[in-house]
Order: structure tokens, then sequence, then C-alpha cells
């Protein structure tokens, strides 16, 4: 007599769910950057930002900010690192 572990492994659910788990990462792999983009860069004034901005902002750029460092340390290290714009 098949134990409920013997009928759950030779289910169609099972192989239709691994098979849209392997769809999924496939898609995501291949159209990824493209279908679904990141948030843009915050525009304007460093000091107007919010603090996920100023976050979001540093992260992006391999800056890591602490999540101990203050609203006004972010501010900083954000113009610390911003580069000026090309004026054409």
């Amino acid at each position: 007599m098949p134990t409920p572990l013997d009928k759950a492994l030779n289910s169609k659910n099972l192989f239709l769910g691994f098979a849209g788990i392997v769809t999924a990462v496939s898609a995501w792999s291949i159209w990824g950057g493209e279908m679904f983009p990141a948030e843009a860069d915050p525009k304007g004034d460093p000091d107007e930002w919010t603090t996920e901005e100023l976050k979001r902002w540093l992260r992006a750029r391999g800056l890591l900010p602490a999540d101990t460092m203050s609203r006004e340390e972010l501010v900083e290290r954000v113009k610390a690192n911003l580069r000026p714009t090309r004026s054409a």
C-alpha cells in the first residue's frame, strides 16, 4: 500500500511545480535586467533624498551603508562619492 510520501513523489503537481520554478529562473536569467528594471537613481540634491534613497544609491555603487549610520552621515557619504555632471 503506497504511503502519502509515495503518492506525493508520484504526483504530477510536484513535476509541474518543479517545471514552473525552472522556467521562472530561466526567464529571469535571460531577461532579468531588461524585463524587470531596477529603480532609477534619485535625482537632485542628496540633502532632499529620503534615507532609503540614500541607502539604495550607496548600495548600487557597492558602498554598503551601515544600518547604524545617521542620515547626515549618509548624505555626506553620497556627496563624497558623487561625480560632477558633465556639461556639454
